[in-house]
């Protein structure tokens, strides 16, 4: 959000940031006018476009890479739980190649609007189409390394406190990945 600003020509000195938590908790306290604006991911976007809020830009048209949902643990725990880690990627890959799936599309959609029953069919159809396509889910989940290498170069520059975050692969381990594509 900082670089994303900046390219627009704001500094730290022309916004005040707070801590809001969540996506949801964002979008709760911008609709609730706590903030002037957030952060907020699909479907949240076309909720906030529907009721009247802008949409500044998205990271990925600016970076064309930017990994951002991802799921993490601490090494020692995954080491200690190779397993529960396998299965908790195949799942959520399996998750994600359901979306993917035109054929089930309808369901999806249903889901989504099962858990967030403020969404219209229209706001439901428009965020389907927006994660299914080539700037939403990624095939089996696999991450982006492209975006990862983008989030920690602006993490270097923006992050509390500094420190240079140079190496993607410091923060991934493949094995667990391959390990649950394999079975």
């Amino acid at each position: 959000m900082f670089d994303l600003m900046k390219r627009k020509g704001l500094n730290d000195v022309d916004y005040k940031v707070e801590k809001a938590g969540g996506v949801l908790q964002r979008w709760d306290a911008l609709k609730e006018k706590k903030h002037d604006g957030t952060l907020l991911l699909t479907p949240f976007d076309f909720i906030a476009k529907a009721n009247g809020f802008n949409v500044l830009e998205y990271a990925i048209d600016v970076y064309g890479h930017y990994q951002g949902l991802v799921g993490a643990s601490r090494r020692a725990w995954a080491a200690d739980n190779p397993h529960k880690v396998q299965a908790f990627i195949k799942g959520y890959a399996s998750g994600v190649d359901f979306l993917l799936d035109p054929k089930n599309k309808a369901e999806a959609i249903a889901i989504l609007r099962k858990r967030l029953p403020q969404m219209s069919e229209q706001l439901a159809d428009q965020s389907y189409s927006y994660m299914a396509g080539p700037k939403g889910f990624t095939p089996k989940a696999k991450i982006d390394m492209d975006g990862v290498q983008k989030v920690l170069e602006l993490r270097s520059v923006y992050g509390e406190p500094k420190k240079a975050l140079t190496d993607p692969m410091k923060y991934y381990d493949s094995k667990y990945y391959d390990a649950a594509h394999r079975h």
